[in-house]
């Protein structure tokens, strides 16, 4: 079977772009992704769109408008990991050998369709008690500090950290950093929680190009990632009630993904975690085994987890420096992924940096743990 690489990737600047759409955003990162694989953009066969509140054929005018109307394209929805999946689905049809060469597309234009917190669906428990996304995870946050002691300034340096990455990112939302005592003094929304502890609403685009070894080695150049992995997963059925401080969705996901990509969570030199508040990132990234759980928040104290640490992560900004238009979310860690892995991340540079995990998690469904979780790995 195919191996599946990265040979082009394209982003927009994640913010407020009341001038625009998502179909104008996806246009201008898919543009600059043909222009980064420097490819005829007629080698492109096929495409998948990943996006949440744009309604319906939103891919199909992304095409159009860079002249590609008339591929085969598929719109994905899949909570915040659709661009993720995204990517997962056209690799899959490279690796069926149905295609050579495949756009994945993520976009979004949040602020336009979204207003105020995040809400589970309906038919949830969380909903019919008034609880939002926010206050789920102050929940958890509050939990965590009473398991492992973590304290409120040790949580306030996630946001310190991966603002201070964004600040050294052009295309990320926020582009000041922050100090623990701006987060704690912020606006409370959902105590713990404060303001800089939560994504923002944010429009943007990213795209990556995906091609088969056989299409790589023609048109690459040299400068392709392998797409070594991508797994997905939704939650199991929960059958007794679920654990605030860990995330077995997250774990198994992960678990797919090392398989597949024949190497450990010890193997993984940094990587982009689904940060939608700063207590998700110690969640997720404990879930995928790369720190032990209750030690995150130490190793985030002692810049472990810094540009320049053991194991850096977020170098991008992540959600809450970077921003998060939901659709474009996933497709965007890629593209972090793939340029750190060609040296191509300026002053966010990680030095020998060979092996970038993407992790992706959305969405709430009644009596499951999670809707929509992926883990993409890219070796160099």
């Amino acid at each position: 079977m195919t191996q599946v690489h990265v040979v082009g990737v394209g982003m927009t600047r994640f913010g407020r772009h009341p001038d625009s759409d998502a179909a104008d955003l996806g246009a201008a990162a898919l543009m600059e992704a043909i222009a980064d694989a420097d490819i005829d953009p007629r080698l492109i066969e096929a495409a998948y769109c990943g996006h949440v509140f744009q309604g319906m054929v939103t891919g199909q005018r992304v095409l159009a408008q860079v002249g590609l109307a008339g591929l085969p394209l598929a719109n994905v929805e899949n909570a915040c990991s659709s661009g993720a999946t995204a990517i997962r689905e056209a690799s899959f049809s490279i690796r069926a050998g149905e295609y050579d060469v495949v756009a994945a597309i993520g976009t979004e234009h949040l602020t336009s369709q979204f207003r105020g917190a995040l809400t589970p669906d309906p038919s949830d428990p969380e909903a019919a008690v008034g609880a939002t996304m926010p206050g789920v995870y102050a929940m958890r946050a509050r939990r965590y500090m009473e398991e492992f002691g973590m304290t409120r300034e040790q949580l306030a340096l996630i946001p310190v950290k991966n603002k201070a990455n964004a600040a050294r990112n052009p295309l990320a939302h926020f582009r000041k950093e922050i100090s623990v005592a701006d987060v704690l003094e912020s606006r409370p929304i959902a105590d713990p929680l404060r303001l800089h502890d939560c994504s923002p609403v944010t429009d943007g685009s990213a795209v990556v190009i995906l091609m088969s070894d056989r299409a790589a080695a023609r048109h690459a150049n040299g400068r392709s990632v392998r797409l070594a992995a991508s797994a997905l997963r939704t939650g199991s059925v929960d059958t007794e009630p679920t654990s605030m401080t860990f995330e077995p969705l997250t774990r198994d996901t992960a678990r797919d993904a090392y398989e597949k990509a024949g190497i450990g969570p010890e193997d993984v030199d940094f990587c982009e975690v689904h940060d939608c508040f700063s207590i998700a990132e110690v969640l997720r990234v404990e879930g995928l085994g790369l720190f032990p759980q209750g030690e995150y928040p130490i190793a985030v104290e002692r810049g472990e987890a810094s540009i320049g640490g053991r194991l850096p992560v977020n170098p991008s900004g992540g959600l809450i420096g970077k921003g998060h238009p939901l659709g474009g979310t996933g497709v965007a860690q890629v593209v972090e992924l793939v340029r750190q892995l060609r040296g191509e991340s300026g002053e966010r540079q990680i030095e020998g940096a060979r092996v970038g995990l993407a992790h992706c998690r959305g969405g709430k469904a009644v009596g499951i743990e999670g809707a929509a979780c992926t883990v993409q790995i890219l070796i160099r």
